[in-house]
């Protein structure tokens, strides 16, 4: 199933589009402007984050908007234009649990294809264990593995980075994590 975003109209000149295959040999129906001829692509979001840990304990914050009200997540949200995939993830992090962090590497890049994202966490280290959460946050809470409510995780990308950071950490060694989610 391909999901596609309806473009209505040229964000050029304003004419109605149509969906077709472009003139420039392009092999994937877009939504050209019969007026300007304008090429409009629509292309996957990028939702960027953090795996925030103290010592065993890891950050997660209780949703206060939709979708998934009231579930848990890691800190995370849609990347911004002019901000790299770790300056997004590290703004998301404050905004949602006033978090203060030590960015490390990334460690999950997971493709949620049938709704277009991409999903890019980052390990962070955190330096308190103070937080101050964002209107988008009920709660920001540190769980330990077992403590952690596995059954209200809001995301399945989520609930693959978390396993994929405690079986890492099991190891005593943390790689990246690439998973296709069809």
């Amino acid at each position: 199933m391909t999901l596609r975003a309806p473009i209505n109209h040229c964000k050029n000149c304003g004419a109605a589009v149509e969906y077709r295959l472009p003139d420039d040999g392009d092999t994937k129906l877009r939504a050209v402007c019969p007026a300007c001829g304008v090429v409009h692509y629509e292309n996957p979001l990028n939702v960027v984050g953090t795996l925030p840990y103290l010592d065993d304990r890891i950050l997660l914050c209780k949703r206060n908007i939709e979708p998934r009200l009231g579930k848990w997540t890691l800190p995370a949200g849609f990347m911004e234009l002019n901000e790299t995939t770790a300056e997004g993830a590290l703004r998301e992090t404050h905004e949602e649990s006033g978090a203060q962090i030590e960015m490390q590497g990334l460690f999950s890049l997971l493709n949620v294809v049938r709704v277009g994202q991409v999903h890019f966490f980052y390990r962070a280290q955190l330096l308190s264990d103070q937080f101050d959460p964002g209107y988008e946050t009920q709660e920001a809470r540190l769980f330990t593995e077992p403590e952690i409510p596995w059954d209200e995780i809001a995301f399945k990308t989520v609930k693959l980075t978390l396993e994929r950071f405690f079986e890492d950490r099991r190891r005593g060694h943390f790689g990246l994590h690439q998973i296709d989610i069809p």
